[in-house]
């Protein structure tokens, strides 16, 4: 590699090429990296870390409520917008500072430019540098799509702009229903304000258990968010100082804000990778392998610009086990089955495994455990509040191949229940264990089944 400046350039400095950068430099290799804004990226500066402080921030209004059924007398609480933002702010450039200690220490030398592949080999930086790579990583992650252009689109925010705003919005229209829309909508309700969710499916978290996606929404709505289903925003119109979303149907609401949580789409524009010869996916993702190397042989990708599981702990490991196979001689594939996933919602949402849906079309015959239940601190709060818990289970093996909970905690209970359905943990695993009492969460391990089972036909 004596013929090229540098052994291996990443563009991106998200977690998962800051996590390739610094492996990569610990076995031994010269490595560079080209942030363009911020080190972090998606997740530490405008996503995961101050998405869930926001969320926290948020629960305390409940917190002040549900006080009084304890015991408790507590003086009228006011919220202030700015000193949370401000707040936030200083964690965030913590987390940034300290991404880029850890990338001095192994030696990355991080340049604060934008990175462009003129060829395979060749990165230029908008400085007009340009560098000779043995090996590219493109780690560039995600950028938020708005879907439909509609008439007033300019006045939307996305969740990039959600983290910034100097007034706090008492009135808010999201549009979306997956992770981002419901987290937001129970963030800004949270916090005070009249929070509409809009969104043109039939139901929010598509592609969650069924179960799952009717329980939250029903504790949405018991929270004071109005969700209207099939219907989307259509124009968006500025009227003094507020905004009328026009829905499709004629309908129309008034808002300080009108948000656009609609997905992300992988962030490939201008990068350069035609010239490179870089093959994309239908979806606009970068196309790679098991080993995320993409068509051309010394370029790879990884995290959400690849498309395959936009998590952080995903790109960090497909970002690790790219510095294994590459400079650490181990050749590593990511498995990207039964990872488990959260909504920070309110309440929360946990689930890994299969749906019930994906189950009965795959397994000959499904067996589900399903339990509802008030939480013990409601039974003195008073709040009408419910916990889902389920189990999909493959009837011929006893293996659990889906747990799902909404519910206070329900992160934390997902996290463990994955390490026992990616060992292939059986019901009857579950069952020999002792309940630890009293927890919500014995209910994992107490359930008996509540419904037939489901035989697929053999016509299926």
């Amino acid at each position: 590699m004596a013929d090229y400046d540098v052994d291996l350039f990443v563009i991106g400095g998200g977690s998962g090429g800051v996590r390739a950068a610094r492996i990569a430099a610990e076995y031994g290799a010269r490595v560079m990296l080209a942030e363009e804004y911020r080190l972090g990226g998606t997740c530490v500066i405008r996503g995961c870390v101050p998405k869930k402080l926001l969320v926290y921030a948020s629960r305390f209004h409940g917190e002040f409520e549900d006080a009084a059924g304890f015991g408790w007398t507590v003086p009228h609480a006011s919220f202030d917008w700015s000193t949370l933002i401000a707040n936030k702010d200083k964690e965030i450039a913590r987390l940034e500072a300290a991404y880029g200690g850890t990338l001095a220490k192994a030696g990355v030398k991080v340049v604060k430019n934008r990175g462009v592949l003129r060829d395979a080999h060749t990165v230029e930086l908008s400085n007009g540098e340009r560098v000779r790579a043995a090996y590219v990583l493109i780690a560039t992650g995600g950028t938020p799509s708005y879907g439909d252009h509609i008439p007033g689109l300019e006045h939307a925010i996305t969740s990039n702009e959600a983290f910034y705003l100097k007034e706090f919005p008492r009135r808010i229209v999201i549009q979306g229903g997956g992770y981002i829309a419901v987290e937001f909508a129970g963030i800004f309700a949270g916090l005070g304000s009249h929070v509409t969710l809009v969104y043109r499916g039939e139901n929010i978290l598509r592609g969650f258990d069924d179960d799952v996606r009717s329980h939250l929404r029903s504790e949405l709505e018991a929270r004071g968010i109005k969700v209207i289903t099939g219907c989307k925003v259509a124009a968006i119109e500025k009227a003094g100082a507020h905004f009328s979303a026009h829905l499709a149907g004629g309908n129309h609401v008034t808002a300080d804000q009108v948000m656009f949580a609609t997905g992300r789409k992988p962030n490939t524009a201008k990068l350069g990778l035609k010239e490179a010869g870089v093959e994309l996916a239908n979806d606009g993702a970068v196309a790679v392998n098991k080993y995320s190397r993409t068509s051309t042989e010394n370029v790879y990708a990884v995290g959400d610009v690849t498309n395959r599981i936009n998590l952080t702990p995903v790109a960090i490991r497909e970002g690790h086990a790219f510095a294994d196979t590459v400079f650490g001689g181990k050749p590593t594939a990511v498995d990207h089955t039964n990872v488990a996933t959260a909504v920070f919602s309110e309440p929360e949402v946990g689930t890994v495994g299969l749906t019930e849906t994906q189950a009965r079309a795959v397994l000959p015959r499904t067996d589900i455990y399903k339990a509802t239940f008030k939480p013990l601190r409601a039974t003195l709060s008073g709040r009408d509040t419910r916990v889902l818990m389920k189990l999909v289970v493959d009837g011929m093996s006893d293996r659990v191949v889906g747990c799902h909970v909404v519910g206070e905690g329900a992160a934390e209970m997902a996290q463990l229940a994955a390490v026992a359905v990616k060992m292939g943990a059986s019901k009857a695993d579950f069952d020999a264990t002792v309940a630890l009492h009293p927890t919500a969460a014995e209910e994992l391990v107490t359930m008996r089944k509540k419904t037939a089972s489901h035989v697929r036909e053999a016509a299926e």
